[in-house]
């Protein structure tokens, strides 16, 4: 089985599902719909017991991913869909949480730039493979926003305070310092790759039933080296001196005492802070401290969730960073406050406790899942076979209102009001989907 898209690929051969990003020209960066087309596939290897192991990749010799499409985010909100934009991250992070749930093992190769949303698909997984061309970061603070997709999740279980300084930064880090810093497992030279992939697949063909995770990890370790010691390991100690702060204002204070005595690395941090969004960088530190508390990466997306949504209907230095940093390119934002001095102290604790126009997994799932629902409610409601015209208008009034997974790995689906000019006069349906995605049971409820 295949699926050639105009920006993935994804083929089941020998019991791997293998999905490649496919948008090289853009470094793989994730649009709205590519991210439907993800999560398709996720949704029919998640029920098929074929799918013994999956590998994720990107097509070129640039990267895994570059992130988010945030040129499609910035016009969004430029043309005041922030409804759009907010369904936008309500996708990827359902994406990013069924990758990280998928019940095979899953195998990321973060080969050259993997950031941002790139981050999110690929550092959830149980085994993730870095490369000596591997650069790895979670940059947002220098386009205005905050890490997001699970970002702030894994900067929080970093060493001491180097989420702190990886998060507030936007450093980018090499394969060593991910390894170090948990967002990487396990360093194969790139030559390597097309063995190890090779015996993936063999493990994959000749293995018992449930494929064993460390039996995977096994594989890749034969083909692994030693990793190169991290720089951080170095500047840990600096690091949960300066970082410790109470607030920015407090760790750039610090970090200039650091390199009033001649520690020229805190100095360009400190300048560093001082350039980025202040914004951005107060929301960030609340966000990262407050994921320590949290009890998975379900609850961290959820937080983000609040985040992502406080930044695109309030705040304005997310277009304005993305216009500088990748539209115009000029480098120079104009921040709104322009200083940390002018942050409120408050403004992280508001960003925290944002309530969005919509919950995150109220309407999160596959494209496909939806068609199929709104499809079953239309053959169940109609007398005859509804005609093509007759689904598409449907679906395009198509209003999801809540998604519930069950224990047996089945799917309800609730959809909306919407629905009742059509077939329903008002009643509001709900398809109960079994763990392979037939559709069991078609209730109505007024």
């Amino acid at each position: 089985m295949a699926r050639v898209t105009s920006e993935i690929l994804a083929r089941v051969d020998d019991g791997v599902g293998h999905l490649t990003l496919d948008r090289p020209r853009a470094l793989n960066a994730l649009g709205y719909a590519m991210l439907g087309e993800i999560a398709d596939v996720l949704e029919e290897w998640r029920a098929d017991p074929t799918v013994r192991l999956v590998l994720l990749d990107g097509a070129g010799d640039r990267g895994l991913c570059a992130g988010g499409d945030v040129r499609e985010l910035r016009a969004s909100i430029l043309a005041g869909r922030q409804a759009e934009a907010r369904r936008y991250f309500r996708r990827e992070y359902a994406v990013d949480a069924a990758l990280a749930e998928l019940p095979a093992p899953v195998v990321t190769i973060m080969d050259g730039i993997t950031m941002g949303g790139g981050v999110g698909l690929a550092a959830h997984a149980p085994v993730r493979v870095v490369t000596e061309r591997s650069r790895v970061a979670m940059p947002e603070t220098r386009i205005g926003f905050t890490p997001d997709v699970g970002g702030s999740w894994l900067l929080a279980r970093a060493p001491g305070r180097l989420g702190e300084m990886l998060a507030l930064g936007a450093v980018t880090m090499d394969a060593a310092d991910a390894i170090f810093v948990g967002l990487a497992d396990h360093y194969v030279p790139s030559e390597r790759l097309p063995v190890l992939v090779a015996d993936l697949a063999a493990l994959a063909t000749a293995g018992v039933d449930p494929l064993d995770v460390e039996d995977v990890r096994e594989v890749v370790r034969r083909h692994a080296l030693p990793a190169p010691v991290s720089r951080l390991v170095a500047r840990q100690a600096a690091v949960d001196a300066a970082y410790a702060a109470d607030d920015v204002p407090g760790i750039v204070a610090r970090l200039r005492a650091a390199a009033r005595d001649g520690d020229e690395q805190a100095g360009a941090e400190a300048d560093e802070l001082e350039r980025l969004s202040p914004t951005a960088v107060t929301v960030t530190l609340a966000a990262v401290r407050s994921a320590r508390g949290l009890p998975d990466l379900r609850a961290a997306l959820e937080q983000e969730y609040r985040l992502v949504s406080w930044f695109v209907d309030t705040q304005p230095d997310l277009v304005e960073g993305v216009r500088a940093q990748v539209v115009d390119k000029d480098r120079d934002p104009a921040w709104r406050p322009p200083t940390l001095a002018e942050v409120d102290p408050g403004v992280g604790a508001e960003a925290l406790a944002y309530v969005p126009a919509e919950a995150l997994w109220d309407d999160a799932l596959s494209p496909r899942l939806a068609r199929r629902a709104v499809e079953a409610v239309a053959r169940r409601s109609s007398e005859q076979e509804p005609t093509p015209d007759e689904l598409a208008e449907l679906l395009g009034d198509l209003v999801v209102e809540l998604v519930e997974r069950q224990d047996d790995g089945g799917t309800v689906v609730h959809l909306a009001d919407s629905c009742g000019e059509h077939f329903l006069d008002g009643y509001r349906p709900a398809v109960r989907f079994d763990a392979v995605g037939d559709v069991v049971e078609i209730t109505v409820e007024s």
